[in-house]
């Protein structure tokens, strides 16, 4: 199935839970929308592209639930819920533009049974859309790839991020459809491991050769030429960074100081066009993410915790930016991007 969904028969949203990868694949159903803003929260569905799709469900789903009586308060309803999922995970961009995209659809609905049509209408539409922007991500990014090359990622820009396909992940795997021998190597991501949990066992589903490596190993395997391209997803891109999984910038200076191309994949629906590094709100973490190993405690109980989810990598440290409407080089002009 798709990473995330909707059961027309049930009027619910249904998603692969990634939390319980590789151990288990489940799929599991979101009746409320209090169980799908927990399923954002705490990463059973993730990646900017999949939570897009996850805000516009979430919308249509809203409108289903909502008790109101009226056109009034309906819509007042699904402004509370839009605000609701948008406070689930603040930094990635296409969350809220999922939830903005239905609620300007239902905009234009005349009776309640128009919203609901419109707002589930809009929310499928989002995530056919989000399947197809990662194939001609995927198309254009390939031939940034040559036969042979071994690509480092980071996190999980894959089809478990997005819809179906992926972006980072979409473009080896476009790659590999042409024809091309790729090897990838994936860093765990530490601290909750979509590298290992989840990256890993995608490409081995898939049959594409990964090896697993630890976040600290990226440099050593970079200096030892076992690395050609680094490929990674995108949260936010602001005009002068790029948000990503925390790690993305040490990879970045790594891959500069190696001269090995970094790029990251995205889609256009990522970008946020009016802002700059300082305006984001970067998303903090439980601390005991870092203090406990799962179930097992690896650390202090009261030992003070940093754990940002996400950090800004400077645009001088890209050498590409994939979209589906091209790939973009320095200077990246992002007025280019919105034609």
């Amino acid at each position: 199935m798709r990473t995330i969904d909707w059961n027309d028969e049930s009027n619910s949203v249904v998603m692969v839970d990634q939390t319980l990868l590789p151990r288990e694949y489940k799929e599991i159903e979101c009746k409320t929308l209090s169980s799908l803003c927990e399923a954002i929260q705490v990463l059973r569905v993730r990646g900017a592209p999949a939570l897009g799709a996850a805000g516009a469900y979430g919308i249509a789903l809203a409108s289903f639930l909502s008790g109101a009586k009226d056109m009034e308060t309906l819509l007042r309803d699904l402004q509370v819920a839009g605000k609701a999922l948008k406070s689930t995970r603040p930094t990635a961009v296409n969350l809220g533009w999922g939830v903005d995209r239905v609620l300007k659809a239902v905009s234009d609905a005349y009776d309640m049974k128009g919203v609901r049509e419109i707002a589930l209408s809009e929310a499928k539409a989002i995530a056919d859309e989000d399947v197809a922007t990662n194939k001609k991500i995927g198309a254009l990014g390939a031939k940034l790839l040559e036969d042979g090359d071994t690509v480092l990622t980071h996190c999980n820009a894959g089809r478990l991020a997005c819809v179906d396909w992926g972006t980072a992940l979409g473009v080896v795997r476009s790659a590999v459809a042409e024809g091309k021998e790729i090897k990838v190597i994936a860093c765990e991501t530490r601290p909750l491991n979509q590298g290992s949990r989840i990256t890993a066992w995608e490409l081995m589903e898939d049959k594409i050769p990964v090896t697993l490596i630890t976040d600290s190993m990226a440099g050593s395997v970079m200096r030892r030429g076992h690395v050609n391209k680094v490929i990674v997803g995108a949260d936010r891109i602001t005009q002068d960074a790029i948000f990503n999984k925390i790690g993305t910038y040490t990879h970045s200076v790594l891959a500069k100081e190696h001269e090995i191309p970094f790029y990251v994949a995205a889609p256009v629906s990522t970008f946020d066009f009016e802002g700059w590094e300082g305006s984001v709100k970067i998303e903090m973490r439980n601390p005991d993410e870092l203090r406990f190993f799962g179930s097992e405690q690896i650390a202090p109980k009261d030992v003070p915790v940093h754990n940002p989810a996400f950090d800004a990598t400077p645009m001088e440290n890209i050498s590409g930016i994939i979209t589906e409407r091209g790939v973009f080089y320095p200077p990246f002009l992002l007025d280019e991007v919105k034609v």
